[in-house]
């Protein structure tokens, strides 16, 4: 990797923590899992990539629950899996930029131009506020140079608008979310987490593959040592884990899941050309794979049971 493209040394760090946990983590046991979250909510909140994860989760702990003793509703940006039983649930909020912005429509969130209001949290935060265990993560749906930033309501038609850099947008929600997190949880119940980066696969030159092509008709996991692509942007990173630092210096401690360096290797994890799309692809877009797979998402089974594997370490092993 060139040194402009490389995770921090804190990154680093936690990479190689990770890495030895995994090796040490116990076998995923689902009902090991439901008596922790007995009487227990966990909440993923975030984007698409984090709503596969609570899929994940859900189907690996779904076997071990008769089809009497569970039960699903979703009602707004609020999903939620009940183990009755344990009396546990395992939920998903739609929260793509964690802030308040113009894509929080659960289904009608495919917008031209994304607007956020980095100052806005608890129209989403109050439906967290109760959890035991918090899973965050956003990234994707920041991935551009600018950003529009509201001063203001939606509502209002005497907002202010104005674009701004994405870094500081981002690192402006990221202080909203902090300041939430550091007033409203509770610091002695609430265990929250932060996955970082889930990498993309769309430049196939990123692993010596052919100019112009991405992860489709990939077969074999990328071999190269210390792998780090394109999809996968450290500066974000970095500021997620100063603020991170930041809260756990005021006493809140937040564990950042470092799933980022074990995942670049799996570029043939996407759900390519095969994911389930909200129009079927035509004949046009699927001769032409290179421009429409799909190598952001993943495959399930696949990438993301790995990950809940490794929060299920950290759950398995609380108090």
């Amino acid at each position: 990797m060139s040194p402009s493209s490389s995770p921090s040394l804190e990154i680093h760090s936690v990479v190689r923590d990770t890495m030895e946990e995994i090796q040490m983590m116990p076998r995923f046991n689902a009902t090991a899992l439901l008596e922790k979250l007995r009487n227990k909510r966990l909440v993923y909140v975030g984007d698409s990539l984090n709503r596969g994860q609570w899929i994940s989760m859900i189907c690996l702990v779904d076997s071990s629950i008769p089809s009497s003793l569970k039960s699903m509703q979703t009602n707004g940006s609020l999903s939620i899996f009940k183990a009755i039983e344990y009396n546990a649930t395992i939920e998903f909020y739609w929260a793509p930029m964690l802030i308040e912005s113009n894509s929080d429509d659960p289904v009608k969130h495919r917008v031209p131009e994304r607007i956020v209001r980095t100052q806005a949290i608890e129209k989403h935060a109050r439906h967290w506020t109760n959890a035991d265990f918090l899973v965050f993560d956003s990234y994707l749906w920041w991935k551009r140079p600018f950003m529009k930033v509201l001063w203001g309501s939606f509502e209002s038609s005497d907002g202010i608008y104005k674009e701004i850099e994405m870094l500081k947008g981002y690192e402006m929600a990221l202080r909203t979310w902090s300041d939430w997190l550091e007033i409203h949880v509770n610091h002695s119940k609430t265990q929250v987490f932060w996955m970082s980066m889930s990498p993309t696969h769309e430049r196939s030159e990123d692993w010596g593959g052919v100019r112009g092509l991405n992860c489709y008709n990939e077969t074999q996991a990328i071999q190269k040592k210390d792998f780090w692509g394109s999809g996968s942007d450290p500066n974000m990173m970095r500021l997620v884990e100063a603020e991170i630092e930041n809260l756990n210096e005021k006493g809140l401690n937040i564990q950042i899941l470092n799933i980022t360096q074990l995942s670049e290797y799996r570029k043939e994890g996407h759900p390519s050309i095969h994911r389930k799309q909200w129009e079927p692809l035509t004949d046009e877009q699927l001769s032409n794979p290179g421009g429409y797979a799909d190598c952001i998402h993943w495959c399930l089974p696949g990438v993301p049971d790995t990950w809940n594997e490794i929060l299920y370490t950290y759950i398995y092993s609380s108090l």
